[in-house]
């Protein structure tokens, strides 16, 4: 009778630690596709902001060029052109990050950070372990009990 129970909480038991695992796979994956879906959600309003902002500066380089092309011929002092080149530095990052290749180049340079500049990425004191966490909030803690 005991082995007839035993054999059925053993099988109870190993049907428990399946679901366990499938439940805590199914959370992982979870969370994994709900912080790809924030890091693109992120990534596209960065995008919108970058193509915002040049609309804005575009039209503000273009009235600085003709009025500063315009102040150049009048005064005979091509000095005044010289603000053309900074400007049109800015608006071409600009327009390379929302409507460029600026994002996959800048993804190319981290994946290859990633595989040939390991040691760049390290932390200091190494990885962040429960126990460091455990010292430092005991260390600040004015309350504790340390069992």
């Amino acid at each position: 009778m005991g082995f007839i129970f035993s054999k059925s909480m053993n099988e109870s038991m190993k049907n428990q630690r399946e679901f366990m695992l499938m439940s805590a796979r199914l959370q992982l994956e979870r969370q994994l596709i709900m912080q790809s879906e924030m890091r693109e959600r992120q990534m596209a309003m960065q995008i919108a902001w970058s193509r915002e902002f040049l609309k804005y500066f575009g039209t503000f380089f273009g009235f600085a060029a003709i009025s500063l092309t315009a102040g150049a011929i009048k005064k005979k002092k091509p000095a005044f052109l010289v603000p053309i080149v900074p400007l049109s530095f800015i608006l071409t990052y600009q327009y390379d990050l929302g409507y460029g290749t600026l994002l996959e180049r800048m993804k190319g340079e981290a994946e290859d950070i990633l595989e040939t500049e390991k040691s760049k990425l390290q932390l200091p004191r190494g990885m962040i372990t429960f126990e460091s966490i455990e010292k430092a909030r005991k260390e600040q803690s004015k309350f504790f009990i340390d069992k």
